[in-house]
């Protein structure tokens, strides 16, 4: 059956595994400056600025313009929509000067989640509508990868077959579509820790993902949650101390076992977000899926 969208030529391909592979190069990490102009509004509040614009403007190239031994710990920036079109002081375009400092531009492409018919509270992201056509406009404005945010939640019931299947395609599409632009799609299925639902259950959920005609090799895929017990569960799982006391080893191997499950070798990288749950071992590499101490992969977790 023939696609909507043209494969991808080998030239694409390569353009995408490249930006992929800087983006979660050996040491760096993803910085978050993507909050919308309703979510930045608690950051500019707690120290008593205005939400404006141009205050957001100067927050955001506060960031940007950061000492520059932060430099080499940066692979990728994701920006609002508005910031992408914003310039620092000195004239230069927010991209120009993230670009500068050897970051990957990113962009976050959805709208928002909104609520799924027929099914108890669960959510789908809306926005697919006329991506194709934004994800060639970023392009040429300079963004190289994008940000997608789909959410599930875990309950007795939750998430149901058809908030999964639904949330995967619509991820899928999105990922496919960025890719055809030339953009690398970060992939990004929240699931939510609220909740009373155990380990296991967790990292059952968490290991439900789907493939739809993407180029894995140009999708580092980002894991938005540790697999971890909910919030309100009583049966928490402690992290094993080394024979001096210290906390060295992860609480248990359900975050690694979910990595080797769910992630094809092909994905180029794994970005987790910044969690006080991590547990990581000493000298290991928190991003890649295997069986020992020795498969966490050779780039580190892009922190987002």
């Amino acid at each position: 059956m023939p696609h909507q969208y043209p494969a991808l030529t080998p030239e694409q391909k390569q353009e995408l595994a490249d930006i992929a592979r800087r983006i979660v190069a050996p040491g760096k990490g993803i910085l978050a400056a993507d909050e919308s102009t309703g979510g930045i509004a608690k950051r500019l509040s707690s120290v008593g600025a205005e939400n404006t614009e141009e205050n957001r403007r100067w927050y955001r190239q506060l960031l940007f313009t950061a000492d520059k031994r932060v430099d080499p710990c940066i692979g990728g920036v994701i920006l609002f929509h508005e910031t992408l079109y914003q310039s620092a002081d000195d004239g230069r375009p927010f991209p120009q000067v993230i670009r500068g400092k050897g970051a990957v531009v990113g962009i976050k492409v959805d709208k928002g989640v909104v609520p799924l018919a027929g099914t108890n509270g669960e959510t789908t992201t809306q926005g697919l509508d006329g991506l194709m056509e934004r994800c060639a406009q970023y392009k040429k404005d300079g963004a190289d990868f994008a940000k997608w945010r789909c959410v599930l939640k875990i309950s007795e019931h939750t998430p149901s077959r058809l908030a999964i299947l639904e949330n995967a395609n619509v991820l899928a599409r999105y990922a496919s579509i960025c890719q055809q632009n030339g953009i690398v799609p970060i992939v990004e299925p929240e699931i939510l820790p609220d909740g009373d639902h155990d380990l296991k259950r967790c990292q059952y959920v968490t290991e439900k993902v789907a493939n739809h005609n993407v180029y894995l090799e140009g999708d580092p895929a980002e894991a938005h949650n540790m697999v971890t017990a909910g919030h309100s569960c009583t049966k928490k799982v402690q992290p094993r101390g080394d024979r001096h006391g210290h906390h060295r080893h992860l609480a248990c191997p359900a975050y690694p076992c979910r990595l080797h499950r769910a992630n094809p070798p092909s994905v180029p990288g794994q970005c987790q977000p910044a969690s006080p749950v991590c547990f990581v071992p000493l000298g290991w590499r928190t991003s890649h899926r295997g069986v020992s101490p020795s498969w966490w992969p050779r780039s580190p977790v892009g922190l987002h």
